[in-house]
């Protein structure tokens, strides 16, 4: 019979090894971040004694967000992945979720269909290295005591109270983020999370018709990160922004869809992912 329990540091293994079946390429510091940030929302789904599939998900408020849901190979098709995802969904609703999100591989669409998602938007993760000169546009990197402003922002724009995150990305020192201001009010922002010599950007948040204002502010953070192997998930619709991606030298690696269970959030914003498993 199929049980779900929390998962500690000893899945880590298993879960890095699971998880990159999938080509993910992720590490236990993954893994150990998320349990971090959500350590009740983290979960190894089990038939017995034996390890079947792991799921990830965060809280954030009327928001929940579930990433990292794959079982075995030869476990699929059997139920084990629905059993682990009505735990998930079961998990969020109880810490008060009134939207779950994730993000679907096109194939997974109607899968997740049947627990009622609905398909959002289309987005596009790039990945490459990129050669990016320095921005003209002087736009300030984000201080600690900014931390509080962006949070209030970022809830304003995508509808949910992403704090916890934010804090964990934003006072990390190795990672970037830099402001767009007017007379000093924050009107958009990106971040950088830095990994050696690979970086994930995002979130990007901007108004939806600041346009030039997401273009200034992705061509100010990548211009830091020339010879970093890049890796950014923009929504398909953002044609101008994402046209400005490939000429940097990013290439389509695959495709993903946002869907939510509940109502649709970051209706009215320009909004690149902070992660495929987080929002």
């Amino acid at each position: 019979m199929f049980h779900v329990e929390k998962m500690d540091v000893d899945d880590f293994y298993f879960a890095v090894q699971l998880a990159n079946t999938m080509n993910w390429t992720m590490k236990p510091s993954d893994f150990e971040f998320m349990v971090k940030l959500e350590p009740d929302g983290c979960f190894v789904l089990f038939y017995g004694q034996e390890r079947l599939g792991i799921a990830t998900s965060i809280s954030l408020g009327k928001l929940g967000w579930i990433g990292n849901l794959v079982v075995k190979e030869d476990s699929r098709n059997e139920g084990a992945g629905s059993f682990l995802l009505k735990h998930t969904i079961d998990y969020l609703k109880s810490k008060g979720a009134e939207t779950i999100g994730l993000y679907a591989y096109p194939y997974l669409v109607k899968f997740y269909e049947s627990f009622g998602f609905k398909p959002n938007i289309d987005f596009l993760v790039l990945k490459g290295k990129t050669a990016v000169p320095a921005s003209q546009v002087t736009l300030r990197m984000a201080k600690k005591e900014d931390v509080p402003e962006i949070t209030l922002f970022d809830c304003q724009c995508f509808r949910a109270n992403r704090q916890k995150l934010l804090e964990a990305i934003l006072l990390n020192k190795n990672n970037l983020c830099y402001l767009s201001t007017e007379n000093n009010v924050v009107v958009g922002y990106v971040a950088a999370k830095v990994y050696g010599k690979m970086a994930e950007v995002g979130p990007l948040i901007c108004p939806a018709k600041s346009v030039d204002e997401a273009l200034l502010l992705v061509k100010a953070i990548l211009s830091k990160l020339n010879g970093f192997e890049i890796l950014v998930c923009v929504p398909k619709k953002e044609t101008k922004l994402l046209n400005i991606l490939l000429q940097t030298g990013l290439k389509e690696d695959f495709r993903v869809v946002r869907m939510f269970l509940g109502p649709e959030i970051a209706k009215n914003c320009i909004c690149i992912a902070e992660s495929l498993e987080r929002g």
